[in-house]
């Protein structure tokens, strides 16, 4: 299932940041980081896939993962994460969302990428695959039962 690139970055600089989300466009596959950020013990993971591979995901996945904070009526009412000021390294800038947990990557004021929580990557990319695995297009659905009118009924046969 595509390309697994596992990525720490530790202490996060400019430079360093700005090659991981550059690693990620260029494959156009989702990445892990794992950041360590300064004054923290552990690392924060999540998965940084490119907006174009998320928009299929979406496309084809028909609900919201259960896992996402947003529209969870159900889950305890969860800490909002502060309000913070957009993150820039280097040509990227850092757009966290309260909503969801999601933060979305943007350089030159296009979003090129999102990080997303990885149980909640995981479970888009399952579910997208296995709606597409089930899906015919117009075309397709129509040649299949072209193919299946041209078949004998099981008594001739």
């Amino acid at each position: 299932m595509g390309i697994q690139i596992e990525v720490v970055v530790d202490y996060p600089i400019n430079d360093e940041v700005e090659r991981v989300l550059g690693l990620a466009e260029a494959v156009g596959e989702p990445v892990t980081v794992t950041f360590v950020w300064e004054g923290r013990a552990e690392g924060e993971r999540a998965v940084l896939v490119p907006a174009a591979t998320l928009a299929l995901w979406e496309h084809w996945a028909p609900t919201a993962s259960p896992n996402s904070a947003a529209g969870g009526e159900n889950r305890a009412v969860a800490q909002e994460p502060e309000l913070a000021h957009p993150t820039e390294f280097g040509a990227f800038t850092l757009f966290r969302r309260r909503v969801g947990g999601r933060t979305a990557v943007a350089r030159d004021g296009v979003v090129v990428a999102e990080l997303l929580d990885p149980d909640e990557a995981h479970w888009l990319q399952t579910k997208a695959r296995d709606v597409r695995q089930g899906f015919m297009d117009p075309k397709q659905k129509a040649a299949f039962e072209e193919f299946l009118a041209r078949q004998g009924s099981v008594d001739e046969r």
